[in-house]
């Protein structure tokens, strides 16, 4: 659309209603600052925070220019060192070298290896129907996704090695809702179900770490699977499929490309082979961190330096260029506001509030409701794990003196710090809008819909569980 148009438009009074967000955020922004009986302090991150919300939620312009101006309202309302506290952040370097890992994958052909070996499992009289080759395309990769859980221990690598290849498993088919739908369903299968697998989400391995520093009580990776595996993580993976079924299959059953107008990819098959064993390399320094104790982040920074390796590698130097780095900046706001509520004392004070109005002498099954209704209200406010972080040490305080089990307390929240319902409360839902695929309003409706089908079906089945064990 043009300038002119654009302005013709507006002067008409056709605007976006996205833009709306913009007048409610401030207006919003200011009652909080004015307004709030909390110390000024505060007050100015609080405001801070609820204006950079509405307008990632409302979305009148791309999420990385909201960042952007977030990190430049703390640098200016607290400090420099603040703002920029999220791109010191070893989950802000691993979606940076995620995304070229992504474009290692696809530039390599591996992406499109992958998609043959998927529709090599499926009926071959099935691929010529959309709505049959979606059905079982959808179950062959969300059980693949679920499988990548144990495989690989950070939910951010697996979403940006998984993201590249569902984006050329979708090409196949000629309707944007499908190519949707098998992008986000197993990549929503691989994060969510994460919660059943202790090493599967960062979140478990920040409670449990906590929980035993806190209370000396130590949770093994059997027994939390054990505990929660059958529920959140294969029952969660069968919901999500079934969602993204229901919501995303083809209309018409003949929205599909023919077989040989499929995008081809133009790297030799020994490249291909290549990326993969790069990528096993990964998943090996992965999955013996228990042992060496290194972040994810120096998996992936292995796998980069030996993809782009002259004479070695993979991909040139040009694949860097190609790639899109914007999404950091969403990043490094939603780290940076989660700092400075932690540093202003306001994520003490929402926490301990939460946790006072407690119903008295309720049973176990009531007080892990609430408790997880507690952990999801502040994931409103701030980054997951940053509520992790802040709110593991609380609750372990308040289940000793309420007489609560740890265990059941301890996954009772996980489970909660991995239901999520806009992108900027997970780095993980940031790293999935900086693939490119899905809108933000797109990337909300999945969320969404998955979080409340885990509140209304699947946690009371959990907690109910726990309550017979407990």
């Amino acid at each position: 659309m043009t300038t002119d148009s654009t302005r013709s438009d507006a002067l008409r009074g056709d605007v976006d209603p996205a833009w709306l967000s913009l007048p409610v955020g401030a207006a919003a922004g200011a009652a909080v600052l004015l307004f709030a009986p909390i110390d000024a302090e505060m007050a100015r991150m609080l405001a801070i925070t609820v204006f950079s919300i509405a307008l990632w939620v409302g979305s009148p312009v791309e999420p990385w220019l909201t960042g952007l101006l977030a990190i430049g309202l703390v640098g200016v309302a607290f400090s420099t060192d603040l703002a920029l506290t999220g791109f010191g952040s070893a989950a802000t370097w691993l979606v940076v070298l995620g995304i070229l890992l992504g474009e290692a994958t696809r530039q390599s052909g591996l992406a499109a290896a992958v998609e043959r070996a998927a529709l090599g499992v499926i009926p071959g009289d099935a691929t010529s129907d959309a709505k049959t080759t979606y059905r079982n395309l959808l179950f062959v990769l969300c059980a693949a996704a679920l499988g990548f859980v144990v495989l690989v221990p950070s939910s951010l690598v697996r979403v940006l090695i998984l993201g590249p290849i569902l984006i050329s498993v979708g090409e196949r088919f000629t309707e944007r809702r499908t190519r949707v739908g098998l992008f986000l369903g197993p990549l929503f299968v691989t994060y969510y179900a994460g919660t059943g697998i202790l090493t599967g989400s960062l979140a478990n391995i920040i409670i449990t770490g906590l929980v035993e520093t806190n209370a000396g009580v130590s949770i093994g990776w059997v027994e939390w699977a054990v505990w929660l595996g059958p529920v959140m993580a294969v029952g969660r993976a069968a919901v999500i499929t079934a969602i993204a079924y229901f919501l995303y299959r083809p209309r018409d059953a003949d929205a599909m490309r023919e077989t040989d107008a499929v995008r081809e990819s133009a790297a030799a098959p020994s490249e291909a082979r290549r990326m993969m064993a790069f990528l096993l390399v990964g998943v090996a320094i992965w999955a013996t961190d228990t042992v060496h104790g290194l972040h994810p982040l120096y998996g992936a920074l292995v796998v980069a330096v030996l993809a782009f390796t002259p004479r070695i590698g993979v991909v040139g130097v040009d694949a860097v260029e190609e790639a899109n780095f914007s999404i950091v900046f969403f990043l490094g706001a939603i780290f940076a506001i989660a700092a400075g509520l932690q540093q202003t004392g306001f994520t003490d004070v929402a926490a301990d509030g939460i946790l006072a109005s407690f119903p008295q002498d309720a049973s176990l099954a009531v007080a892990l409701g609430f408790l997880a209704i507690a952990s999801i209200a502040l994931t409103f406010l701030m980054e997951g794990l940053a509520v992790a972080s802040v709110l593991t040490p609380v609750l372990v305080a308040f289940a000793e003196s309420a007489g609560l089990p740890l265990v059941p307390v301890a996954m009772t929240e996980a489970v909660a710090l991995n239901t999520y319902f806009f992108p900027y409360q997970s780095a993980v839902l940031v790293a999935i809008l900086g693939l490119d695929v899905v809108d933000s309003m797109e990337l909300i409706k999945m969320a969404a819909l998955c979080s409340l089908a885990t509140l209304v079906l699947l946690l009371p089945i959990q907690i109910g569980i726990f309550a017979l064990a407990f």
